[in-house]
């Protein structure tokens, strides 16, 4: 049997961040993280672009955008949603989950999810940076994984 082994080797590649500026601490460690990762993968400075938009509910579109331009093999989506008293969690988390699915199936740009869907802030502490490790670098890497199958560069092993 062959085997598709895709590289998590970020050189040459353009990755872009599509963050949420609400819950502006917890997106921070996750660009920190995403951006430890991939610079640790050889990703360049340059071939890195961020884009802030306002929550959580925002990034589909922002992303879509992204997608269209055809200037990025990846994209990294980061933010948190936090419960509260409301209902408002599970429509902000249906929306975004189902609306990034929608433009990675789309427009078939990989797109790595990274946003934290937690009961409190003390749990997205702990994805971001804290006792659980960084969710950022994790969905960085896995977008890079798709991006290099996605371009055929995989290894039969």
């Amino acid at each position: 049997m062959r085997v598709a082994t895709p590289s998590i080797d970020a050189r040459g590649l353009r990755v872009a961040l599509v963050v949420s500026r609400f819950n502006h601490l917890i997106s921070i460690r996750l660009i920190d993280g995403a951006r430890e990762a991939l610079f640790d993968q050889g990703l360049a400075e340059a071939d890195l672009e961020l884009f802030w938009v306002p929550g959580a509910f925002e990034i589909p579109l922002a992303a879509r955008q992204v997608a269209e331009s055809g200037r990025f093999d990846a994209i990294v989506t980061l933010g948190s949603v936090i419960r509260g008293g409301t209902p408002h969690f599970d429509y902000v988390c249906r929306g975004v989950t189902d609306g990034v699915r929608e433009v990675m199936r789309d427009s078939g740009v990989p797109v790595g999810f990274g946003v934290l869907t937690t009961d409190d802030i003390d749990q997205a502490l702990a994805r971001a940076g804290g006792s659980d490790g960084n969710k950022g670098g994790e969905v960085a890497l896995a977008a890079v994984e798709m991006a290099r199958l996605r371009r055929r560069e995989a290894v039969a092993s």
